[in-house]
C-alpha cells in the first residue's frame, strides 16, 4: 500500500483512495457552507490559481489511516457571519461527505479561521449608474 493512499480489501478485490481525493471531498463540502468566503491555501495555492489551475484541495490538510481520517480546514469567513456556527456547520458537512463517499470514519475536523472576507462593491469604480 502506498503511503498517500488507503486501500480497502474484500473478497472482490481492493479499492485505493488517494489522500488528495479525500482533500478534494473535504474542500468541496466546506465551500458549500454558507458564510465561508473561501479557503486559505497559502502561497502554493495562490501560485496554482495564477497559473490557471484551480486547486480543489486548497486550504485542506488530511491525515488518512487505514480506516480513519483527520481533517484540518483553513477557511476565510464572510464578514458579519457568526464564526462558531459556520465552523460547526463546516465540521458536520465535511464529516458527512467524507464518511458517505469513502467509508472512512472521520475522527476530527479542525477548523482554522485564517481571515475575514469582505464583499466587493457590486459596481466597478468609475461606472455611473443611471436610474
Amino acid at each position: 500500500m502506498a503511503e498517500d493512499k488507503i486501500e480497502l480489501e474484500d473478497n472482490m478485490g481492493s479499492v485505493r483512495i488517494a489522500d488528495e481525493v479525500v482533500s478534494i471531498i473535504a474542500g468541496m463540502a466546506a465551500t458549500e457552507v454558507e458564510g465561508i468566503a473561501g479557503m486559505s491555501g497559502g502561497l502554493v495555492g495562490g501560485i496554482a490559481e495564477m497559473l490557471g489551475r484551480k486547486n480543489l484541495a486548497k486550504g485542506v490538510k488530511v491525515e488518512v489511516g487505514e480506516t480513519e481520517a483527520a481533517v484540518d480546514l483553513y477557511i476565510i469567513v464572510k464578514y458579519g457571519a457568526r464564526i462558531p456556527d459556520i465552523a460547526l456547520h463546516a465540521q458536520e458537512n465535511v464529516k458527512k461527505a467524507i464518511e458517505s463517499m469513502t467509508g472512512l470514519k472521520v475522527v476530527e475536523v479542525n477548523v482554522h479561521v485564517q481571515g475575514v472576507g469582505f464583499e466587493e462593491d457590486e459596481e466597478p469604480e468609475g461606472e455611473i449608474r443611471v436610474r
